[in-house]
């Protein structure tokens, strides 16, 4: 289980400064974004606070539901809206990755606006999208800047965080930042496709 949330008044411990510190010529190609809007995971508690609030801003997990279910979610985040998603019977295989088949989901931008709506928030209020590891979420910072959105940025370094030499998830990420998650889920939270 992650840490316990934070003090009174939120799920957050906010520790981190409000401005990102992320240099974007240090990124990897599949973390850069079209608007170049990054927080890393530490980060994101004081951002979000800076901005005024969690009402003021929609957090997204936008990893696949098996990843919420199996390695747990970040504690303060509005809704689990997948980027991708497994097939449903994972029948084909990616071999370059070594993984099952990801498709992305068509309905993401609209699950996403609904997701906005429900806080009666605007396309141009802040959105801030996680993955595992940095890569989907700019790709999906991505589609909702083509679809209108001005202010999205992408958690670079994710819930679980960027591999070590030795291939674990133990360099940085919301999870090893120490910041509030848990393995049960919120039904309200979650995704189910429409």
């Amino acid at each position: 289980m992650g840490t316990a949330a934070g003090r009174a008044g939120g799920p957050w411990r906010a520790s981190a400064p409000a401005r990102a510190a992320v240099d974007p010529a240090s990124l990897p190609e599949a973390k850069r974004t079209k608007a170049a809007r990054y927080l890393l995971a530490a980060e994101v508690p004081a951002f979000i606070q800076a901005q005024g609030g969690a009402a003021r801003v929609l957090f997204l997990d936008v990893r696949t539901r098996a990843e919420a279910m199996y390695v747990g979610m970040a504690t303060g985040v509005d809704a689990l809206v997948p980027f991708v998603e497994h097939q449903e019977l994972m029948t084909d295989w990616d071999a370059r990755r070594g993984i099952y088949q990801l498709e992305p989901l068509q309905d993401f931008v609209p699950e996403v606006n609904r997701r906005l709506a429900q806080k009666a928030l605007a396309k141009t209020d802040v959105v801030v999208l996680m993955c595992r590891s940095g890569d989907r979420s700019s790709r999906g910072a991505d589609r909702l800047a083509d679809d209108g959105f001005t202010q999205v940025c992408s958690v670079v370094d994710g819930f679980e965080g960027d591999m070590s030499q030795d291939g674990r998830r133990s360099v940085n990420g919301w999870k090893n930042a120490g910041l509030p998650w848990a393995y049960k889920l919120d039904r309200a939270r979650m995704d189910f496709p429409r």
